[in-house]
């Protein structure tokens, strides 16, 4: 029985990973029955360090989308201390990326090639700065005398605040934020500075990972915080604010990559964003907020017409159901597990008129 329904522009998701290989084939459907464009990460083996490398890559993932599936892919380059700065301008200024992204060295997942010194890397951020490309910076610091769930406060402090003192006019985004001091600092900053929010930092604070045993699949990175820091991060998705915007940070890894002495860092959360976010912005009154957050503030950042086409998220009594577990052929992959029942359902039949009115709630 359908108990309420939202209807809203199509959704992008400004922060995502695909991988590639048999991972990409079984990843992508998932994000591209649900959005209609989304940010790609650079990070594979090889990473995506030069134009030559974002065009085969978009490529393959263009091949990957299945039949009946309208999704582009916005291609990024992996910024590394011998970026050249006429190559990322040629591919901005050819459409063939949309943004750089930021690895401090060591931050993250195949982050090793990534930036030791800011200096190093000046020269590009400068013509970035003219050209108006947007940075996507995973904002932590990786100094190893600096606590894990410090290193976001520490990286705004050491690194953001004297970057945009010598780069006043770089756009910047604050990926996957997860602290109060994140969301004032963004809060604070003037119209060239956003952030994207996760799925998962919305739902869970580190007690998912941490209480009653390790849990590997709730293990990501940046990792979760205390709940004041989940709190501040709900706040904000739903105050209206046009620079906080969706970023899934959905990140599949095969069971085997989790479930080990050494556990790799992430979540997949494609298949069931959509139903995540419906029952967190109902849980803090703001319905009515998730159309800009998930499909409005992200394309008016980035400087791209909104979606014409809408979706229809539907509430049912029965529970949506998401698989545990799907078969990539690289290995079995766990879906996020948000500790709760979802009752938002996408409705995959659903076909509208453009101009019919977004951000249209019944019950």
């Amino acid at each position: 029985m359908t108990t309420g329904e939202l209807i809203l522009r199509r959704p992008d998701d400004w922060h995502l990973h695909v991988r590639d290989g048999a991972m990409l084939r079984a990843a992508l459907p998932h994000s591209s029955a649900n959005f209609r464009r989304a940010i790609i990460m650079p990070n594979l083996v090889p990473p995506v360090t030069t134009s030559q490398d974002a065009r085969a890559y978009r490529d393959r993932i263009v091949a990957a989308v299945p039949d009946g599936h309208d999704f582009s892919p916005l291609m990024t380059l992996y910024l590394t201390e011998t970026t050249c700065p006429d190559d990322v301008a040629c591919a901005f200024e050819t459409g063939l990326i949309s943004a750089i992204k930021l690895y401090p060295a060591g931050a993250t997942t195949n982050s090793d090639r990534g930036v030791r010194d800011i200096d190093h890397v000046m020269p590009v951020l400068e013509r970035m700065a003219l050209l108006g490309i947007p940075l996507c910076v995973h904002g932590e610091v990786t100094d190893p005398d600096i606590d894990i769930f410090d290193r976001e406060a520490v990286f705004i402090d050491r690194v953001l605040r004297r970057l945009c003192e010598r780069v006043p006019e770089l756009r910047i985004v604050m990926e996957h934020i997860t602290t109060e001091e994140g969301v004032q600092y963004v809060w604070e900053s003037g119209e060239n500075i956003a952030a994207t929010l996760t799925p998962h930092h919305l739902v869970i604070n580190r007690n998912a990972m941490l209480v009653g045993g390790i849990r590997p699949h709730y293990y990501c990175l940046p990792v979760a915080k205390r709940e004041k820091h989940r709190v501040a991060l709900r706040r904000a998705a739903v105050a209206g604010n046009g620079k906080f915007f969706l970023g899934t940070d959905s990140a599949p890894h095969p069971d085997g990559r989790k479930e080990s002495a050494c556990g790799c860092a992430g979540m997949f959360t494609a298949p069931n964003t959509l139903s995540c976010l419906a029952h967190v912005f109902e849980e803090e009154g703001g319905l009515d907020q998730l159309e800009a957050f998930a499909s409005l503030n992200g394309a008016a950042f980035y400087r791209l017409a909104p979606n014409e086409e809408r979706i229809r998220l539907v509430k049912k009594t029965m529970p949506f159901d998401v698989s545990a577990k799907i078969d990539t052929g690289e290995g079995m992959l766990t879906v996020f597990d948000p500790g709760f029942a979802l009752y938002w359902h996408p409705d995959r039949t659903y076909r509208a008129d453009p101009g019919e009115a977004a951000t249209k709630t019944r019950s």
